[in-house]
């Protein structure tokens, strides 16, 4: 292979890897677990899976959670 064939199919993957990222880092997508629980990708490496009810408590508390995120600014910290 030619070194411009190789710096040609280098930069092309480089342009896809980073596609890829984008998209993944983007993306939330959700399905029912085996188990019958909800399961959402997309927030970091490991699903978030919960029960139904397990949900409905947490997206009732999302105001509380907010407020809980914006005291405790200073201290938390933010994933790139």
């Amino acid at each position: 292979m030619a070194d411009d064939d190789v710096q040609a199919e280098l930069a092309r993957l480089r342009a896809e890897n980073e596609a890829l990222k984008q998209r993944r880092n983007s993306a939330i997508s959700m399905k029912v677990s085996e188990k019958g629980a909800v399961s959402v990708y997309g927030l970091g490496r490991f699903p978030v899976t919960l029960y139904q009810e397990q949900w409905r408590k947490l997206l009732a508390s999302a105001d509380e959670i907010k407020t809980f995120i914006e005291e405790n600014r200073a201290q938390l910290k933010v994933k790139e």
